[in-house]
């Protein structure tokens, strides 16, 4: 097959979206498939990925950003007139390039699949302003409708869309998955909430994978170096907590540095990523005296995050409400550590004997399950090697046979 990928997220961003596309093509190109990735970005080593023009100077959360639809359209056309020659065209996100993407599958009649990574809504809810929520949700909404229609309105309710910026976001959602000709969720209760809120497509529920290559460098170095995957706690042993996301409102940095601050036993933290809240994140460390116990790295690439990984005992998650899958956990449980989150929605992700999960999102809630292991070191062993017997499930050779699945289904 011949597959175009749109992205909006540029694949050298640190982060889960753009580790699973790049696996994803990876896995196809060494099945024989041809994929090409239309992105914004800066420039890229991979002839196969193609960047769209960019704005230079505005960033969003450290990323490029796409400039209009239009303008991507238009040197689309200028750049690549035989488009009709791809077989398939795969959309990953919500914005500029990737309504472009849209647009031009409809345009040459292109079978179009759109995978819905997570909650646009809750991304108002956590970043945007108080005052200017319901403005930015309109102003998005409106953009949205001027290159696809929105026929399905969302209306306020009790549940997921309480407020209008919500219901406005839960709009552009929807409509943007009946655009396409089939829709994928890296997960069950997200496809459930997205046909609930009236996606009336096809949905196939693939998960992000974990790199099958990457996996056996971890295991040759660990076998190089006489190690073992299997982790352990000892009594009095400072528990290692590992972050391995961006440190923004939405992946919720702040509450669970409260959490830590919180804490009677003893730890030590490291995260790897930046975002909208690192600088808030540095000055809670200092202003509260925690700079012997947390460290925060910054952007670090992915290899060197690996090397970490096979030091710590736990990797964190603590999005709540958000319906992400998850790439941190996926690649903790391939490295055998085990895994602390908040979200009762993320037992869908890992195997629940392998995780600790806090009885809720608040920071002392948080603190209480994390302080609980802590008291019983053992604990840690054993899901451990729970992670480990389930690696197998999460690698990219098993979830990219269910995408061609979905591709050969779109296609016929």
């Amino acid at each position: 097959m011949n597959i175009a990928i749109f992205t909006d997220v540029f694949l050298e961003v640190p982060g889960g979206i753009p580790s699973s596309i790049n696996a994803q093509k990876e896995s196809l190109e060494k099945l024989g498939h041809k994929v090409t990735v239309f992105c914004p970005g800066f420039s890229s080593d991979d002839k196969n990925v193609i960047v769209v023009p960019t704005h230079k100077k505005i960033r969003v959360n450290g990323a490029p950003l796409a400039k209009a639809p239009e303008i991507v359209e238009r040197w689309m056309m200028e750049n690549f007139p035989m488009f009709s020659q791809f077989d398939l065209v795969h959309v990953h996100y919500e914005a500029s390039c990737s309504l472009a993407g849209m647009r031009l599958a409809r345009r040459f009649e292109i079978p179009l699949v759109q995978t819905m990574h997570g909650r646009e809504d809750m991304a108002i809810a956590m970043n945007v302003p108080h005052p200017f929520k319901t403005l930015a949700a309109v102003a998005l909404n409106f953009l949205h409708s001027k290159y696809i229609p929105h026929k399905k309105v969302v209306r306020r309710d009790n549940k997921l869309a309480p407020t209008v910026a919500r219901a406005k976001m839960w709009t552009l959602m929807v409509n943007h998955a009946n655009f396409a000709d089939q829709v994928i969720t890296p997960s069950q209760h997200f496809a459930d909430k997205l046909k609930h809120y009236g996606v009336s497509r096809p949905i196939a529920v693939v998960s992000n994978g974990v790199a099958d290559e990457m996996v056996k460098d971890i295991d040759r170095k660990v076998k190089k170096n006489g190690g073992a995957l299997i982790r352990s706690l000892k009594p009095g042993e400072p528990l290692r907590i590992f972050w391995n996301s961006r440190l923004s409102n939405e992946k919720r940095i702040m509450p669970f540095l409260e959490a830590l601050n919180m804490m009677h036993g003893s730890f030590i933290f490291s995260a790897c990523g930046d975002g909208n809240a690192f600088d808030a994140a540095q000055k809670y460390i200092k202003k509260h005296k925690l700079e012997k116990y947390v460290n925060l790295y910054g952007r670090v690439p992915h290899e060197q995050v690996l090397d970490k990984m096979l030091k710590e005992h736990l990797s964190v998650t603590v999005s709540y409400g958000f319906d992400t899958q998850g790439l941190t956990l996926l690649e903790a449980e391939a490295v055998g550590m085990p895994v602390f989150f908040c979200d009762p929605d993320m037992k869908e992700v890992v195997p629940s004997d392998g995780a600790v999960i806090a009885t809720g999102p608040s920071p002392k809630e948080m603190a209480e399950a994390l302080d609980d292991l802590i008291n019983t070191p053992s604990r840690i062993e054993k899901m451990s090697k729970v992670m480990l017997k389930h690696r197998q499930e999460i690698l990219q050779s098993t979830q990219i046979k269910k995408l061609l699945e979905v591709y050969d289904s779109v296609i016929d």
